[in-house]
């Protein structure tokens, strides 16, 4: 199995997919070749991948529907644009899947639910439960919602930031090159190919050139920004020319492409993230049942919680004290700090009639948390 097979047989893969590959100049949806992905991501499920689709397209097909002008649109009609071509492109997606025996669903984000640790939580969440209902999540920037001016690339940005979240160890970038070169190949015929990036450095930055679609909004500089985002999370990425029909099942059998090296692996990533960068908002005492389970790699469940201290909100770091009072863990809590003194102690099972509502089981989930001390 060659590299490249392995990384799409991940257990989940995002694919990000560019406007100018799925809407045609006129605005109009490439039918047969959203078909033919949709065949691609089948075979992916087949093989016990799990996809994640992040995809452009709202605002060029909105702009052909409302009769919009060529060339930079005003922020208003922009969102116009995007409110409109999003339920068409949301409706094509779903037929095209139908087609093949997958079930779609839509899920908008901007940014801050991305950056922000307690809508992360819920976006994060979200996404699990359907990948582990066997739906293929289709992602789109909030368009018709952003408070700035949708900017170049940003969903380049947010496949990226989908990666991250989802913890998926393979990001493809399906565009209308097929890979990085070292100049513009468009316009310097000595522009050598790259097959494999071990590190984005200010001399790959440098090589990145502009967007070369009408309707696309993302250049290579996007994608290098996105591949630098995913990389250094533990998410390789693969850029590889999507207008072909069956890109995905081309890369598979060897399709030029470049490929960015993974630095670490998602989860070590985040974990990392939670121990070094997040300042604990509160302390969560344990007893040694609690202890051995979390030393055995289980979540934390309310009922081995002896005592909540601090004013912490859902999705804040806490620390977690053990029997003998030093720092075991810390993680990202699923409840407030009012929510988790409440059901300290009690059984998942009377998580509903305490706080009145159905709560997540583990006051800590193991991904959301890591040990101090072993």
């Amino acid at each position: 199995m060659s590299e490249v097979e392995r990384l799409l047989a991940a257990s989940r893969v995002v694919i990000k997919i560019g406007s100018a590959l799925l809407v045609d100049e006129g605005g109009e949806i490439r039918r047969p070749w959203l078909d033919a992905l949709a065949e691609d991501l089948a075979e992916l499920r087949a093989r016990g991948s799990s996809p994640i689709i992040v995809t452009s397209g709202a605002v060029a097909i909105g702009r052909r529907v409302l009769g919009l002008p060529a060339g930079s649109l005003e922020l208003e009609k922009k969102q116009a644009a995007a409110a409109v071509g999003q339920i068409r492109l949301a409706h094509a997606w779903a037929e095209s899947l139908s087609r093949v025996g997958l079930t779609t669903a839509q899920i908008l984000l901007t940014l801050e639910d991305t950056e922000g640790r307690r809508r992360y939580l819920n976006a994060r969440a979200t996404v699990n439960t359907l990948l582990g209902l066997g739906v293929v999540p289709v992602v789109n920037e909030n368009d018709t919602v952003a408070t700035s001016e949708i900017r170049f690339g940003d969903n380049d940005r947010l496949s990226a930031r989908v990666a991250i979240m989802s913890s998926a160890p393979t990001l493809v970038l399906l565009s209308d090159i097929d890979g990085l070169y070292t100049a513009d190949p468009r316009r310097d015929p000595t522009a050598c190919h790259l097959p494999r990036v071990e590190r984005i450095t200010p001399e790959i930055e440098a090589m990145a050139g502009g967007s070369g679609s009408a309707v696309g909004t993302g250049g290579m500089v996007s994608k290098l920004v996105a591949a630098r985002l995913a990389t250094e999370a533990g998410t390789a990425v693969i850029l590889a020319l999507g207008r072909t029909l069956h890109p995905l099942r081309a890369l598979r059998e060897g399709a030029r492409h470049t490929l960015f090296l993974a630095h670490g692996t998602p989860r070590r990533a985040r974990k990392e993230w939670i121990a070094a960068s997040l300042a604990p908002a509160g302390r969560i005492y344990v007893d040694e049942g609690a202890l051995l389970a979390l030393e055995r790699g289980s979540s934390l469940l309310p009922a081995g919680v002896r005592a909540v201290e601090g004013d912490f909100q859902r999705g804040d770091a806490v620390l977690v004290i053990g029997p003998d009072g030093r720092a075991v863990a810390k993680g990202l809590s699923a409840y407030d700090a009012a929510e988790a003194r409440r059901i300290a102690g009690k059984r998942t099972a009377e998580i509903e009639a305490i706080l009145g509502w159905r709560g997540r089981d583990e006051l800590i989930h193991r991904d959301d948390l890591v040990l101090l001390r072993s």
